[in-house]
């Protein structure tokens, strides 16, 4: 006998609504149907654009003390509830119940962060006598909200990326559209639930879930849209950033992420930062370690150290608190992975431990000696593979660390503060982590990177920089 599912509703101008069409919500690692939710189409996009207008108009006039107030009851409401957003995001996700368990405790923090910041969106005073002849003229420049910010949103954080949109968008007194990633779209209604509960205005606020294919070019393209906001993939983020038109666009688009291991480094420091930010979340992770370079003289001590710690991760249920790791967010990026690692070994890379798929599970894979014309050495995986790289001193390691056409986070191990500075200076990056992996944020940070890792900043007080404008004030006395 067949267990009824029931289906989840979206939310669009404050109703929750359903559609005849349906798109299946499956748990990766068995397959099992979690639910449905509406596939929504170009009508709803446009209804959904419509409803936003009333809500930015709204938004723009609700009293910062509103928003802080609204904010926190979000972040109270995810904190009273935790266990069960921490189920939803395991479920419809790649994460352990653990991992799960963190990114709800984020999302509290980014929200609040969110009211934190809501309050200090400031303005400044502008000297206007600095030119000639302006002796007699007085002002300011204030900053206001931009309208409505489309937001699109990846499955590898479920929760937490998405309350990276929207509470900087609340904070700074935007209506917001969200369009979740169609693997995981259950976390982002749950955290659209808790904003109904915290009494945010109708309007303000919609989720819309559907397929990219089909109402993306809507929510990109629309002249009411005055912001798009997306986190994903570099070649979608180019299409994106071609069929926008004048808006701003904000976007996080992956890495490649290095580290640096110098000979001077506290090396079981660097081998269990590395490790972990390899194989955490299952490397669906954008700042996640894919290259080490590590200098001759410790290389084959790190490199062993690093494989047995490998070894020791744990890979099985998800929902099993003692689990390090579960499964890839589909059986198919799991055979992705597993082309472009026979691809590398194929061509030369020596398998140190790993390369075994089991369905949508990849163990955590560890290669040396991979040549440079492996996609895997230039693109981002985005699994549970790492690659160790030996170099002769900084330098080499610097420059090999730029080689690739991403620039989002990296990391260097070493005592030296000389050695670090050089690091900071010359990795094109938009963040360097000093005695850490690539693999270390807090939400309150600008984050973001150069060249195909993105345009612009998020961590809230840098995306209400980029969800306001300025306009200046000027009096004539």
């Amino acid at each position: 006998m067949m267990t009824k599912v029931t289906g989840k509703k979206m939310l669009i101008g404050g109703k929750w609504v359903d559609r005849e069409k349906t798109m299946e919500v499956h748990d990766p690692q068995d397959g099992t149907l979690i639910t449905t939710v509406p596939r929504a189409n170009v009508d709803d996009a446009l209804y959904a654009i419509e409803q936003a207008k009333e809500g930015a108009a709204v938004a723009a006039k609700m009293p910062v003390h509103e928003r802080i107030a609204i904010l926190n009851r979000v972040a109270d409401y995810i904190e009273e509830n935790k266990e069960k957003f921490a189920q939803m995001i395991a479920s419809e996700g790649s994460k352990t119940i653990n991992e799960a368990r963190g990114e709800a405790a984020r999302a509290t923090q980014t929200i609040r962060i969110s009211a934190e910041e809501a309050r200090r969106i400031n303005g400044e005073t502008i000297p206007f006598d600095q030119m000639q002849g302006s002796e007699n003229r007085v002002g300011y420049y204030y900053r206001f909200p931009i309208g409505i910010v489309a937001a699109i949103t990846p499955f590898n954080d479920p929760l937490n990326l998405v309350a990276h949109k929207v509470g900087p968008a609340i904070a700074s007194g935007n209506a917001i559209i969200v369009k979740p990633a169609t693997m995981t779209p259950l976390s982002a209604l749950l955290l659209a639930e808790a904003f109904e509960e915290a009494g945010l205005p109708d309007k303000v606020l919609s989720v819309i879930t559907g397929s990219g294919g089909e109402i993306g070019d809507t929510l990109v393209t629309h002249p009411a849209i005055r912001m798009v906001s997306f986190t994903g993939g570099l070649e979608t983020g180019e299409e994106i950033a071609r069929k926008a038109g004048v808006k701003k666009v904000g976007m996080e688009l992956g890495s490649n992420s290095p580290v640096i291991v110098l000979k001077d480094a506290d090396l079981a420091d660097a081998v269990e930062s590395s490790v972990s930010g390899s194989f955490g979340a299952v490397g669906q992770n954008c700042i996640g370690v894919q290259r080490v370079y590590i200098q001759e003289s410790v290389y084959e001590q790190f490199k062993d150290e690093f494989v047995a710690k490998t070894k020791q991760i744990k890979v099985g249920n998800k929902k099993d608190a003692s689990t390090d790791m579960g499964p890839l967010i589909s059986e198919k990026e799991a055979i992705r992975i597993e082309e472009w690692v026979q691809e590398a070994v194929d061509k030369g890379a020596t398998l140190l431990t790993g390369g075994k798929r089991e369905g949508a599970f990849y163990h955590p894979t560890v290669l040396t000696n991979v040549p440079s014309n492996c996609q895997i050495a230039h693109e981002e995986i985005f699994g549970p593979v790492v690659l160790l790289y030996t170099v002769e001193d900084l330098d080499e390691a610097i420059e090999r660390s730029n080689n690739v056409n991403y620039g989002l986070q990296a990391g260097i191990f070493t005592k030296n503060i000389d050695h670090a500075f050089a690091a900071i200076q010359q990795l094109d990056v938009g963040g360097i982590m000093v005695n850490d992996s690539s693999d270390y944020r807090i939400d309150g940070m600008p984050f973001g990177g150069v060249k195909g890792s993105g345009l612009g900043r998020e961590g809230i007080k840098f995306a209400i920089q980029e969800m306001t404008e300025p306009k200046v004030v000027q009096f004539k006395l």
